[in-house]
């Protein structure tokens, strides 16, 4: 079996499905402290890195990438996210993470402060495993979270909704104030103590 000399000489062709993904929505209202640090975080930020990265989302705020390494305030809400999507997993997509000898990391978590007419244009976060929007606020009526361009969820402050990383999400220019963290999350070799020892 010898390698392929030249890989442009494939021809890939595109299709697309319809499937059924499933979704996980928490009430976060156990965990309001690690809400209120996370808005805490997204002020600090806006102060100490007030540009916005280049984007899909077309807010009046973006955090930057990595803000849950220039913030430590955002952490106790990334590990909140990792615990409730671990426990999510069975269920939701029929894998028991511990189980199978796998954890998940949060490799990106950012926030977006989305002011009247701010929207997000659809786009996906593959290859990430998960992703999440947690709404710290949300005005009611402003433009919910779509997905496929034929689901949408109407948030609530101090929701999260988790999905798999390759759903096509957008959010349409908003009527409303919504403020969100939103988090992408990998599958990686559970680092247990037994396996650290091996």
């Amino acid at each position: 079996m010898g390698c392929m000399s030249d890989p442009n000489s494939i021809r890939i062709v595109g299709a697309s499905i319809q499937t059924e993904l499933s979704v996980v929505i928490a009430e976060l209202g156990p965990i309001a402290d690690r809400l209120q640090l996370a808005g805490e975080a997204i002020a600090e930020l806006r102060v100490s890195h007030p540009q916005s990265p280049e984007s899909n989302v077309k807010a009046a705020y973006m955090s930057p990438w990595k803000s849950h390494l220039l913030n430590p305030k955002l952490l106790p809400l990334c590990a909140s996210v990792v615990e409730i999507a671990r426990a999510a997993a069975p269920k939701a997509w029929s894998g028991d993470l511990g189980a199978l000898g796998l954890d998940l990391l949060v490799t990106h978590c950012w926030g977006a402060v989305y002011e009247q007419a701010d929207y997000t244009a659809p786009h996906n976060h593959w290859p990430a495993d998960l992703s999440c929007v947690v709404y710290l606020e949300a005005e009611p009526g402003c433009a919910p979270l779509v997905f496929s361009k034929t689901s949408a969820y109407h948030p609530r402050p101090g929701t999260l909704v988790l999905f798999p990383g390759v759903a096509t999400h957008e959010v349409p220019a908003t009527p409303g104030r919504r403020v969100v963290v939103a988090m992408n999350l990998f599958k990686q070799l559970a680092l247990t103590p037994a396996a650290a020892a091996g």
